[in-house]
């Protein structure tokens, strides 16, 4: 079915004249330019959830979800599955996330965790701009993130001024939009922290109907833009067909910005036919994303104060998706990356109150007690891997008042927190005590029996693995690798990196050190590169065989899983 379409510097002309007579619809497209997943996005996490837990041992096959081929497997299981809907039916979404995680306060917890630590998008920002100066009114989200009031408190240096209407508070909509109390925020989901969360099936159907009546009554007085919603919830595009019926709707015309060159749903498309049959002047636009679309649209008006806007686009990184490739080429032009995806990790850990100092102190009680532990300190506590009795031995000196469970917090991972720190240290633990390796320092390895046929395939990489340097004989080097726990898209990666590990190295020594070294590694050529890669990222993961930092089970071990393949870069063709 063909839809009307007009172009986006057509739409923006209108725009300029019309923003205050328009309201916004905003879905998780929105969102992604803050780093938040897509309901699609979300749609295939749920469906790699469902296909791990019904193939154990799988996960190195499913680390790059992005690759077609993984695509098509997951997807041939799921169609597997009775009662599930096919790729692209419009209750996807709700079936697989009620099928993924069946128990509420689960859904709750997978919110939870993709919401933390988002921060407003230039769209945001330029959002809460318009609404400042009145050219944004109203808008209504399916999100659950609370992007639009952060950027409006950024933007009017209040949190006050901004009013968010989710499910515990519907029916006051119906008294501020007469009242005119602007601008408003509408949020036909519900907040991700509202008591009645809805996101499944028989859930959407019972959602607030005041606030789907209100949509419909603002029809009447507002022409709308939908933003970043994709039209899979029935609730919703109930709501609005019921509106683009009714006579006069949508005064100020309807448009559905789109990204891509796919068409839109069938629903949508049939959402649109039925407005132009009712005089409405309801269209297609095509964007790039988010961001871009509100830059240019802000612009266009006149009496704008672009100031705070310009300040935060300094300091604030953009999530673009790249472009969409517009011809067909040959080959795969690709890099391959020295980080390897964690596919498991450990997520908590055991946490204790007592009386002691930072974690200079924290590592002294433990080396004095004896015992095999990692402990380090927080605001939260002393945090720790290791047999509970050896945890307690370590600090019951020190007056022990709490001992219980800490759940780690992935927004901590996103930098170099305390709870990274220990993660990374259990990891390198974890590698020594399960992969025929010796640590030498604290994140650097050298293999435990480097004349063993384990490393046969490295050492006809790299030649001889182990000897001395011949201007200084007394100065031993080995092969090695050096690790490091990273942050990257959303999930911790373990970044690795070859290199000739020397022991006894003293400032005398260091210039010749590092000459050999260099001579050693000079003529490895990418190929080379490439493949000691290749080596050291297999061996490490073992086709995804788990590794445990105690292998204890009377405490709190730390166990930790690897992807084979490494993080590739594809080149992009714009």
């Amino acid at each position: 079915m063909s839809v009307n379409e007009i172009p986006f510097d057509d739409f923006s002309r209108r725009f300029s004249i019309r923003a205050k007579n328009l309201m916004w619809l905003l879905g998780a497209g929105a969102s992604a330019s803050a780093g938040l997943p897509t309901a699609m996005d979300l749609i295939w996490e749920f469906k790699r959830t469902l296909f791990l837990s019904q193939n154990p041992g799988a996960g190195f096959a499913t680390a790059h979800l992005s690759d077609p081929a993984v695509r098509n497997r997951i997807d041939a299981h799921i169609k597997s599955l009775e009662g599930l809907p096919p790729l692209g039916a419009q209750n996807e979404y709700a079936t697989l996330f009620e099928e993924a995680y069946p128990a509420e306060s689960d859904r709750r917890a997978i919110l939870d965790a993709n919401l933390a630590g988002a921060k407003p998008s230039y769209g945001h920002m330029a959002l809460a701009t318009l609404m400042r100066h009145g050219q944004t009114r109203l808008v209504w989200t399916t999100n659950f993130d609370t992007l639009v009031a952060d950027a409006c408190a950024k933007t009017y240096g209040t949190t006050s001024t901004l009013t968010s209407i989710d499910l515990d508070s519907a029916s006051q909509a119906k008294q501020l939009i007469a009242d005119e109390r602007w601008p408003i925020e509408i949020k036909l989901h519900g907040d991700f922290r509202s008591r009645s969360l809805k996101n499944t099936n028989d859930e959407l159907r019972q959602q607030d109907a005041q606030l789907r009546s209100m949509l419909v009554d603002s029809s009447k007085r507002f022409g709308l833009v939908v933003c970043g919603y994709s039209g899979r919830d029935d609730s919703v595009m109930d709501a609005l067909e019921q509106a683009i019926a009714h006579e006069n709707s949508f005064p100020a015309g309807f448009f559905w910005l789109h990204r891509g060159d796919d068409p839109p749903l069938p629903r949508v498309a049939d959402l649109l036919e039925s407005g132009i049959a009712n005089n409405v002047e309801a269209a297609i636009v095509r964007l790039e994303n988010f961001d871009e679309t509100l830059r240019d649209l802000v612009r266009l008006l006149d009496g704008i104060d672009m100031a705070k806007l310009d300040q935060f686009a300094l300091h604030k990184s953009t999530w673009t998706p790249a472009p969409r490739q517009r011809a067909t080429r040959t080959g795969w032009p690709v890099v391959r990356l020295n980080a390897i995806p964690i596919i498991d990790s450990p997520t908590q850990c055991r946490r204790l109150e007592c009386e002691i100092g930072g974690t200079a102190e924290v590592r002294e009680a433990v080396t004095q007690a004896g015992v095999d532990v990692l402990a380090v300190r927080s605001q939260v506590g002393v945090l720790a891997f290791g047999a509970d009795e050896d945890v307690r031995n370590a600090f019951d000196s020190h007056g022990i008042t709490e001992f219980d469970l800490h759940a780690f917090d992935a927004r901590r991972h996103r930098y170099d927190s305390t709870e990274r720190g220990l993660l990374g240290d259990a990891l390198s633990r974890a590698i020594e005590h399960c992969r025929a390796l010796s640590r030498v320092y604290r994140h650097t390895f050298v293999p435990a029996k480097p004349d063993d046929s384990t490393w046969n395939r490295l050492r006809n990489l790299t030649g001889p693995l182990i000897g001395n340097v011949k201007t200084v004989p007394d100065l031993q080097w080995t092969e090695g690798i050096s690790v490091r726990l990273d942050w990257a898209d959303d999930r911790l990666w373990l970044l690795i990196e070859p290199r000739t590990v020397f022991e006894g190295i003293t400032e005398s020594n260091k210039m010749a050190a590092t000459d050999f070294a260099r001579e050693r590694t000079i003529r490895r050529y990418n190929p080379v590169v490439n493949d000691l890669i290749d080596f050291w990222s297999r061996h490490l993961a073992q086709d995804g065989k788990e590794m445990r930092a105690f292998d204890t089970g009377v405490g709190i071990d730390a166990v930790f899983r690897l992807s084979p393949i490494t993080c590739f870069s594809r080149k992009v063709y714009s």
